[in-house]
């Protein structure tokens, strides 16, 4: 479930070269606000962009977070449960 979320979040990524002069590459994903990443070189990019969502991802779930659908991808957080008292 989480891997075929990423993937579909990998999916809608858009990357552009930036400073012609160096090399470097910008990659967002632009249905998950506020991630992004960058790199020497594109595959350094979509490899950086794969551990910022992994991590978004964790921080929202540990939260109790919504996570937008990517598609028919969807991750709901896990309830909170009750310990016999």
């Amino acid at each position: 479930m989480i891997l075929e979320y990423i993937d579909a979040a990998l999916s809608k990524a858009k990357y552009e070269r930036l400073d012609e002069g160096r090399d470097r590459y910008y990659g967002e994903v632009p249905v998950l606000r506020g991630v992004w990443a960058t790199g020497r070189t594109l595959e350094e990019c979509r490899s950086t962009l794969l551990e910022v969502i992994e991590g978004w991802l964790i921080v929202r779930l540990r939260k109790g977070l919504t996570i937008p659908p990517i598609g028919n991808r969807r991750i709901s957080p896990p309830r909170a449960t009750r310990v016999g008292t």
